[in-house]
C-alpha cells in the first residue's frame, strides 16, 4: 500500500470459521502484523492468484466430501490398499 491510500479505506464484515479466526490471531500475535493488514493482503493474493492462474491450478483450501466419499476416504487412509509393481517400480528409483 502508498503512502496517501490510507484515505481511501473502506470496513467489510465477513462470517469466518473459528479455526481460521484463532489461525489469524494467532499469526497476528506472533508477527506484529494487524489483522487488517494480514486480512487485505491475504485476499490481495488470492484474487492475484484467480486472475493470473487457470482455473484448474487453484488448489482449494477447503474440500467438501459427501459422505460416501468421505467414508471411502477415511477406509484407504485407514486400511490403505498394498503397493503396485508401477508403484514400488517408481519409488524404487529414488
Amino acid at each position: 500500500m502508498l503512502r496517501g491510500e490510507m484515505a481511501d479505506v473502506t470496513q467489510i464484515s465477513a462470517h469466518i470459521s473459528a479455526a481460521a479466526k484463532e489461525r489469524l490471531e494467532r499469526y497476528a500475535r506472533s508477527s506484529g502484523v494487524t489483522r487488517s493488514r494480514l486480512i487485505e493482503e491475504a485476499l490481495l493474493h488470492h484474487l492475484q492468484a484467480l486472475e493470473e492462474l487457470p482455473p484448474d491450478a487453484i488448489v482449494p483450501a477447503r474440500v467438501v466430501l459427501e459422505q460416501a466419499s468421505a467414508r471411502e476416504i477415511k477406509r484407504l487412509l485407514e486400511h490403505p490398499p498394498a503397493p503396485t509393481e508401477d508403484m514400488k517400480r517408481l519409488f524404487d528409483d529414488r
